[in-house]
């Protein structure tokens, strides 16, 4: 009788490893989807703790279903290049992962590490392109409670960084809470409790449509910030073609 559980424990093991690898191989199907559209073949990182590359579900079902469309904003990256997810900013050689000559999108991170500040620093002193989307406080519906881990960083914690670039992000806590549509960059940008940029140095950085945007020349590199996340949010399926439009614009914008 004491043998008796172990090739059940066996099996659940196997379960578990064969559930994990549909995982994958599902996430690589969302990356790989290209819509009508042929994706140009240049690298685009994504640096983000948001449900853009994978769907936002503590439900294995749900996971695994590779059936589900995909966050309309995946579609809009891959007519640009093609999306890969980066985990840390700072590889084994403590460089960041990507050429110099690709995009990288940073979409409300995880607080970064001092070894990935100077690498993300270092790239685009080095010729490197970064969107970023940096929102002081996310207002997004999360399927997941505060404290989990799994959960979309609520506040973007990245003073080391902006401060580095001659930014800061500023934050009026009695601002009206709702959606309302921005002038950003030539585009009616859906923002929601914003935060607002101010700089240190004009040379180097030019703020835009009232603080919500930044565009900062660093070294051989180039910055362009939002102060709201709000854009990458799922939406209604007829607020959704504003969204790409918005997107679209953003990332032609800082196009290499």
């Amino acid at each position: 009788m004491a043998e008796g559980p172990r090739p059940r424990r066996s099996c659940i093991l196997l379960l578990l490893l064969l559930a994990a690898g549909l995982v994958a191989a599902g996430a690589v199907a969302l990356i790989g989807r290209e819509g009508d559209r042929t994706p140009s073949t240049r690298p685009i990182g994504l640096f983000t703790s948001l449900p853009i590359l994978w769907r936002e579900t503590s439900d294995l079902g749900e996971l695994l279903n590779t059936d589900a469309p995909p966050h309309w904003a995946l579609a809009v990256i891959e007519a640009h290049g093609r999306p890969q997810p980066i985990d840390t900013l700072a590889g084994r050689n403590g460089k960041l992962p990507l050429p110099a000559d690709a995009l990288l999108i940073v979409a409300q991170p995880r607080p970064l590490s001092p070894a990935e500040n100077v690498a993300l620093d270092d790239w685009v002193r080095g010729g490197g392109r970064v969107l970023l989307f940096a929102d002081p406080l996310l207002t997004s519906h999360s399927a997941f409670a505060l404290g989990d881990k799994r959960r979309p960083q609520d506040i973007a914690l990245l003073s080391p960084i902006l401060t580095r670039w001659n930014l800061e992000l500023q934050f009026d806590e009695a601002q009206p809470f709702g959606e309302r549509k921005a002038d950003v960059l030539g585009d009616a940008m859906p923002v929601n409790l914003p935060g607002r940029f101010v700089t240190r140095n004009d040379r180097a950085c030019k703020i835009a449509a009232e603080g919500l945007a930044a565009r900062c020349r660093i070294g051989a590199g180039e910055v362009l910030a939002i102060a709201d996340a709000a854009l990458l949010e799922s939406g209604t399926s007829g607020d959704e073609p504003h969204r790409r439009a918005a997107l679209d614009r953003l990332l032609a914008g800082i196009a290499p």
